[in-house]
């Protein structure tokens, strides 16, 4: 078998299209209900805490390793980009928008956004080839090395948070908030952004504590919140929750979503979708760049390796 065929079989099988070409696999095999892990971890966001400061923005860049010319300093005094509303891309993971106060227009909401890393993600119920995984301590986390880069997961998040690197020819990747996995299941520690906050506007624990703690804070302080958890019910119900002073809708949040998980209403659309519309627009998208995914990804391990051999 020559080298390129070789290749081709290699990256239809590794994007696991080789039984839909065959008509073994329907387009809706990966479309399934994830069950939700009633122990998972969440963060919990006050919105009537938040000064805007931006810093977790800053942590989330420097832990992520992702680009960031600017200092500490230079994030908290810099209140241009909250001239327009802004959303994740490819190197920003988090951003925090202003929105007015219809309460006191003198005193700003500011509103931090990330992936809301749902209990049951539309974006992993979509993907054929399973490059997203629901962690049992709450993340949503992707593996690259899988991706076909069909992009069906930026399509099915109704959160639009999943970005696509369009500036990368030859290894593209699908980037958003990893939720610090590293860091809490290796260290025990919480995600960049929560350890950073002057103001502790997020609070991280087991979902189940923070959806207790929310309700108890909108029954102490009658008044200060609007009566409702947004990402408690949401969507089938998300990791990161926040309460409010105002309606969700006044700051930048979907109030249309419902509580069905996304899974739920992909699957029977996506079933009547036959296996060509997936496989040829994969592949189109796909294997062009694939091959030099897999031969960089490869190259990295080598130079890491030859770098620990050299330093022992």
């Amino acid at each position: 078998m020559d080298t390129n065929r070789r290749t081709f079989l290699k990256a239809v099988a590794s994007a696991g299209l080789t039984s839909s070409l065959l008509g073994v696999r329907s387009a809706s095999a990966g479309v399934e209900n994830l069950p939700g892990y009633p122990n998972q971890y969440g963060v919990l966001v006050d919105t009537t805490v938040c000064i805007g400061c931006r810093r977790c923005e800053w942590a989330c860049k420097e832990w992520n390793k992702l680009p960031n010319q600017l200092s500490l300093s230079e994030y908290e005094k810099d209140r241009s980009v909250f001239e327009r509303i802004r959303r994740t891309n490819a190197d920003t993971y988090t951003v925090v928008n202003r929105f007015e106060n219809p309460l006191d227009k003198s005193r700003p909401i500011f509103v931090k956004k990330q992936c809301m890393h749902c209990s049951e993600p539309g974006c992993a119920s979509s993907c054929f080839v399973k490059a997203f995984t629901k962690n049992p301590e709450g993340a949503v986390t992707y593996d690259a090395s899988l991706c076909v880069g069909c992009r069906y997961c930026m399509a099915a998040c109704p959160f639009d948070i999943p970005a696509y690197q369009y500036y990368d020819p030859w290894t593209p990747e699908v980037t958003k908030c990893t939720f610090c996995f590293d860091r809490i299941v290796r260290d025990g520690g919480v995600p960049a952004c929560v350890s950073i906050c002057p103001v502790e506007t997020m609070t991280f624990g087991k979902r189940s504590d923070l959806i207790e703690l929310a309700h108890k804070k909108i029954i102490d302080h009658p008044g200060r919140y609007v009566n409702h958890i947004y990402g408690e019910k949401e969507v089938g119900g998300v990791s990161w929750m926040y309460l409010s002073a105002v309606p969700f809708d006044r700051i930048g949040f979907r109030t249309d979503l419902g509580s069905t998980p996304i899974p739920s209403l992909s699957k029977p659309f996506l079933s009547l979708v036959s296996p060509v519309f997936i496989v040829i627009p994969a592949l189109a998208m796909g294997l062009y760049s694939f091959k030099h995914r897999r031969d960089v990804l490869e190259e990295k391990a080598i130079i890491q390796a030859l770098e620990n051999k050299e330093g022992k």
